[in-house]
């Protein structure tokens, strides 16, 4: 007799629904695609990007040529109640953000009488004024003369000439993404210039304690971390008395390092505060506005632009290696065949960006080969191993023009992929042993993003990666032999080390818990290791099942990042419920037929759940989401990706499609 806890057979209108879905959603997503063969889908922050570019374009006098209008228009749209602009969708403004918005309307012309404006500087009065804001906000500010220097960390240029391997910090200690934007700003703190815009402004209306009060200082916390405010008070000293060692020289080192790593196309590091700081370093070294340089650099900034018919904004990166993996395992799991067109082109398109050059990777690992994928179109100095990792396994999804070809692509990146494993025994993003945490606690370094550890969510995408290898029939297990079973146990135990108390995982990388927990459940699933792990499994199940809201869906905000009581809550988005799904279709398998409640309670989350997905989804086949559900820097730095509500939704009803065909098959066997 067939067990209760069983479902019956799905009846032919949910099958119907379900094919529906998937075959709108594939169609939209194959409209997207690029003749190249490549997917992007845009990239969207917070509006002090857009904010820092309006600055930059100021200062080197090229505004006119760009569309301030629409960029005064796209800042005031995200205006919100409160009268301040928001980190995030839904956390009612930021300080430092909203400073920004205020800036840069008042450089476009927006006077300090302006109604919104007076909204705007009464919310930022309510978060402590100007002088409270962050490092980064004031030192934009500076530039302009409405901040002092002496309020900001000096950082000097002799720390580019500490020799790697002997000195106990260098650049390199630092994350990719710092050293991209630390290099340039060595050569910016150190000349500390101010320079006058049209219109010239003041924010003296911003200080609350009144500009004539305020204290240029870097604030104390009164435990050791003072240390750094001492030694930055000696620095600046030395400063002031011009003898500043090794000056000159650091300098150069630092405008050769800028010039090094600027791409072909203009880029820096592939992110927009490298590329804007590195043009603020071009412009404090005396370099014109038509150096080829400085014309690639910006360049480079305009092509990360967006402009409508009303708005014109700042992306703060763009991602089209990443989506293009995604998007092509979406569509494999959906049922769109290895030679179908589509994934043959994308497939092409993939191989032809691997990275063969060698990166900053190469400093602190002597061991690795080039090999690796960046996210970006040009980033050759910083290729990371979730890209890479994601790439491996859509080219193991896909034919290719040529397979031999293909195959080596794969296994230069296995084998890169198995030398930046870090001591711990998980993977970081960009760098190995990359885990120096005192950086964070530096005076420029408060937004707290100065390394980059391992962390569990680029683990779990690793070892995703190894089960896929070696479930790939067209693809010799031999390849995933760069990683060897001494890494893997070393990577499953520190996934069991970081499982949080309530049977979750962190999500760096997108927010938060329910991406690092589905990121974790998926990985154990490709490795078979579910039921190896089946106690780890059960508490990360039931965790995800107690987080689902009313509505079926899913979702967190990313207050869950400074706020434990916020891990897993938040309105349901598309992408989070998918992700959930994910991890509660992987971690079934370790769920026994004796578990009757759980096992009720998980498939009814999961019915209940892609209701949720087909019940929103829009005619055209897509999802709407303007919530912020990629992570730049926790606490500090989110994006909305707007093809993760896309293919993310897609993966997770493909994988609750072939997982009810096998439970329907079971019932026939039953």
């Amino acid at each position: 007799m067939m067990p209760t806890s069983i479902p019956q057979a799905t009846p032919s209108a949910s099958l119907k629904t379900l094919t529906e879905a998937l075959a709108k959603s594939q169609h939209y997503l194959l409209s997207l695609q690029t003749a190249e063969g490549y997917w992007w889908g845009r990239l969207e922050s917070n509006v002090s990007i857009t904010a820092e570019a309006v600055l930059l374009f100021k200062l080197w006098g090229i505004d006119q040529s760009r569309p301030m209008d629409k960029a005064a228009r796209y800042l005031q749209r995200r205006q919100v109640a409160s009268g301040g602009w928001e980190l995030y969708a839904g956390d009612g403004g930021d300080l430092s953000v909203s400073i920004e918005a205020y800036m840069a309307l008042r450089l476009l012309g927006v006077t300090a009488d302006d109604p919104d404006l007076i909204r705007a500087k009464q919310f930022i009065w309510s978060k402590g004024g100007l002088t409270k804001a962050r490092i980064f906000t004031k030192l934009h500010l500076a530039l302009i003369g409405c901040y002092d220097w002496r309020g900001l960390p000096s950082l000097p240029p002799w720390v580019m000439l500490l020799p790697n391997g002997i000195s106990p910090v260098t650049i390199y200690e630092m994350s990719s993404w710092a050293r991209g934007s630390t290099v340039p700003l060595m050569v910016v703190l150190d000349r500390k210039p101010v320079w006058r815009t049209q219109p010239a402004i003041t924010l003296d209306e911003l200080y609350l304690e009144g500009s004539s009060q305020a204290r240029y200082h870097l604030p104390s916390k009164g435990d050791w971390t003072d240390g750094f405010i001492w030694a930055d008070q000696a620095f600046k000293l030395a400063e002031e008395l011009s003898v500043v060692p090794f000056r000159n020289e650091g300098l150069a080192a630092a405008e050769a390092w800028i010039i090094e790593r600027q791409e072909a196309s203009g880029d820096w590091g592939g992110i927009i505060p490298a590329m804007l700081n590195s043009s603020l370093a071009l412009k404090c070294l005396q370099y014109n506005m038509h150096d080829p340089m400085v014309l690639r650099g910006i360049g480079a900034i305009d092509r990360f632009s967006v402009e409508t018919s009303d708005e014109y904004w700042i992306q703060p990166c763009v991602s089209p290696v990443w989506d293009t993996a995604l998007v092509m395992r979406s569509l494999s799991l959906s049922g769109l065949q290895p030679n179908h067109p589509s994934m043959k082109r994308s497939a092409d398109w993939l191989i032809r960006m691997q990275i063969l050059d060698y990166g900053d990777w190469a400093v602190k690992n002597q061991k690795g080969s080039p090999g690796a994928w960046a996210f970006e179109f040009d980033n050759r100095f910083y290729p990371d191993v979730d890209d890479t990792a994601m790439v491996v396994m859509a080219l193991l999804q896909a034919e290719s023009s040529d397979e031999k070809l293909k195959q080596q692509a794969i296994d230069r990146a296995v084998k890169w992929i198995s030398t930046m494993q870090c001591k711990p025994g998980g993977w970081a993003a960009f760098d190995l042993n990359n885990d120096q945490d005192w950086l964070n606690d530096i005076p420029y370094g408060d937004l707290r993003a100065m390394i980059d550890p391992n962390t569990a969510d680029v683990t779990a995408r690793v070892l995703e990666m190894v089960g896929q290898l070696n479930r790939a029939k067209n693809i010799p297990i031999a390849i995933a032999s760069g990683l060897s079973p001494l890494q893997l146990d070393r990577a499953l135990t520190y996934l069991v080390q970081e499982q949080e108390p309530e049977g979750c995982w962190f999500g760096r990388w997108g927010v938060n818990y329910i991406y690092g927990t589905s990121s974790v459940l998926a990985s154990l699933d490709a490795m078979g290791k579910i039921t190896q792990f089946r106690s780890m499994t059960l508490r990360a199940v039931q965790w995800l099942v107690n987080c689902q809201n009313k509505d079926g869906g899913w979702g967190e905000t990313c207050e869950s990042y400074k706020n434990r009581s916020a891990m897993g809550q938040g309105d349901s988005t598309p992408s989070q419920t998918a992700w959930a799904l994910i991890g509660l279709l992987s971690g079934e398998g370790a769920i026994g037929l004796q578990n009757q409640p759980l096992r009720g309670q998980l498939e009814s989350a999961i019915d209940r759940g892609i209701t949720y997905l087909i019940e929103t989804q829009n005619a055209d086949g897509s999802w709407d989401e303007a919530w912020h559900t990629g992570t730049g820097f926790p606490q500090h730095f989110y994006l909305n990706y707007h093809l993760y509500r896309q293919h993310f939704p897609l993966s997770a009803i493909a994988r609750y499609r072939t997982w009810k065909d096998w439970k329907i098959m079971e019932m026939g066997c039953t």
